[in-house]
């Protein structure tokens, strides 16, 4: 799992983002993460009724008899739509079909509003027969009278839902939600979950076929770094050591294994000779067979190759003689490729098997809460974070994150006390850690949602100071100045920073695309976010990607159609 100050910010305080910036946030409409901006939310519309009603009856000065008086060609179709309505609320919908079929026969060309009515009735009609290709052919007729008409674009976005067109179904949702100006919800969670589909498929064929790549030198010591209890990573003078005594008095002295070759490489930061050397001690059979299938799979799913991971994870955790650590470690890594892949139990039960394998374990408690904080189990997270602790007092990372959870939790709570005293651990671990780059980053999103600009800045300069290297900071640190200042510049040129570091940052890239959707750039924020895609790491943010840019997309779509100009919302 990723360093939790590497994980996207929550958008409360940032004004008017038209799509979202984070999948896991705790909003309204899904757990997707709303993707368009939305002001509030109205009351839901059902949209199952036909437009329109019987027409009010004309009422005589006098109550005489009228001669009977034939009816209009427009007073015919309203009188038999007023029949179809009849049918359609009493069930009886082949029956309110005709009714409409008629209606649209004697009703005069001229009378375009009315048959577009006639069409989206009928086409309701259709929807409760299930007859969805009826419903796409009479919404469109519709729509050729009336392109603005919302019920027949929300009813045609369902019917291509139910046939599986999902490109045209986000275009017609999108246009509804448009149109509505963001305050439907109905509508608003069709797009959510139609954009969560759509990335989810294509990050699937994307992260079959991409080219793996090895993720910046910072990257990977930050993710070892997350690990206290991983043989693989520990010095190498110990395993030398280690084998040394075992040769004593062995007579001629045998060549190091291809996997301490694999291991010198590590410390050495050669990190693309790794996977080589460990495969020749797996070919061969070698002694630390389990250390090189660890480690091969550890690189396999640092360059986003999980399907080649998965079998040397499978193998080290069911190898019964291997060392209890190792096997722990290959869970962990197991259960948060689950995780990446949405399969959450299946994760936990990984965890827990760990935790039963060796309950002094602190990797597993540590990267456990990271789970259940990311799926928003924070008192389990708590238990964990609290738990890894205990065991390792000294993990400056676990100590900030217990921190940032409990903060979480004093916030859900919306007690200021119990914020009061998160903060309040914040500072103590702080200058408990003080070479902890994390905790400054961390307190500083923290600093940063209680309106302490100033301090959280300060805060984020420390960590910037610590760890240069690190490129997510700096688009951390652009975000605060964008909500802070509303300073477009002084953000976009900290996000630039971030570039210069590290220009596989696809964090930076994806934060920049949001900017580019809130300031009405939609074809640009589209370009960043196939960069973003291009060089993202794991399938599910492929997926967040994809449907960030399948939003812009169909924003631009849409306002190209109906001849609007994207709203520029800085």
């Amino acid at each position: 799992l990723a360093i939790m100050s590497d994980a996207k910010p929550s958008t409360e305080g940032i004004p008017k983002w038209q799509i979202a910036l984070a999948v896991g946030g705790t909003l309204a409409l899904g757990a997707a993460g709303v993707w368009y901006f939305t002001r509030k939310t109205s009351k839901e519309d059902e949209r199952k009724e036909p437009d329109g009603g019987p027409a009010p009856e004309e009422q005589a000065d006098e109550p005489v008899a009228e001669p009977e008086v034939e009816l209009s060609p427009l007073e015919k179709a309203q009188a038999a739509k007023n029949k179809g309505n009849k049918y359609f609320k009493g069930g009886k919908f082949e029956e309110a079909i005709k009714c409409y079929s008629e209606a649209l026969e004697v009703c005069p060309d001229t009378n375009k509003k009315e048959m577009s009515t006639f069409y989206q009735n009928r086409a309701a009609a259709y929807e409760q027969l299930k007859s969805y290709k009826e419903v796409v052919d009479d919404c469109s007729k519709a729509l050729e009278l009336d392109n603005k008409y919302i019920k027949a674009l929300f009813r045609r976005a369902k019917a291509y839902e139910r046939i599986d067109e999902k490109k045209q179904c986000l275009e017609d949702v999108t246009a509804v939600c448009i149109l509505e100006g963001f305050q439907n919800q109905q509508s608003m969670m069709m797009a959510d979950r139609i954009l969560k589909d759509m990335g989810w498929e294509k990050a699937k064929e994307k992260y079959k076929n991409r080219e793996p790549v090895l993720p910046s030198t910072h990257f990977i010591k930050a993710y070892f770094s997350s690990f206290t209890e991983d043989i693989i990573s520990q010095p190498l003078e110990k395993m030398v050591n280690d084998e040394d005594k075992d040769q004593e008095g062995e007579g001629e002295e045998e060549p190091p294994s291809d996997y301490l070759k694999a291991k010198r490489y590590f410390h050495e930061e050669s990190y693309d000779k790794i996977i080589g050397e460990c495969s020749k001690e797996i070919e061969s059979q070698g002694e630390h067979l389990a250390h090189a299938l660890l480690m091969r799979a550890t690189f396999h799913m640092l360059m986003g190759q999980a399907p080649l991971a998965r079998p040397d994870l499978d193998t080290v955790i069911n190898m019964d003689m291997a060392d209890k650590k190792l096997r722990c470690n290959a869970l962990i890594k197991r259960g948060s490729m689950l995780m990446q892949r949405q399969q959450s139990e299946e994760a936990l039960q990984d965890f827990q098997t760990a935790v039963d394998l060796d309950q002094e374990n602190s990797d597993v408690y540590h990267h456990r809460g990271q789970l259940n904080l990311l799926l928003d189990r924070v008192p389990e997270a708590l238990r964990d974070f609290e738990k890894c602790c205990s065991l390792k007092p000294d993990f400056a990372l676990a100590t900030v994150q217990y921190n940032y959870t409990q903060y979480r939790a004093a916030m859900l709570q919306r007690s200021a006390m119990q914020v009061q005293d998160a903060m309040k651990q914040f500072e103590e671990s702080i200058s408990k850690f003080p070479d902890c780059a994390e905790g400054y980053v961390l307190y500083a999103q923290a600093l940063g949602d209680q309106q302490m600009f100033d301090k959280a800045d300060d805060n984020y300069k420390k960590a910037i100071s610590l760890e240069p290297q690190n490129a997510t900071t700096y688009v951390h640190r652009g975000l605060l100045h964008l909500q802070w200042k509303q300073d477009i510049d002084a953000g976009l040129s900290l996000i630039q920073k971030a570039l210069d570091i590290d220009d596989r940052c696809d964090f930076a890239y994806e934060t920049m695309g949001t900017i580019e959707v809130q300031r009405g750039n939609l074809e640009k924020a589209i370009e960043l976010f196939n960069k973003a895609i291009s060089i993202a790491k794991t399938e599910m943010e492929i997926a967040h990607l994809y449907s960030l840019c399948d939003a812009a997309v169909a924003q631009a779509e849409v306002a190209k159609k109906y001849g609007l100009r994207p709203q520029a919302m800085m």
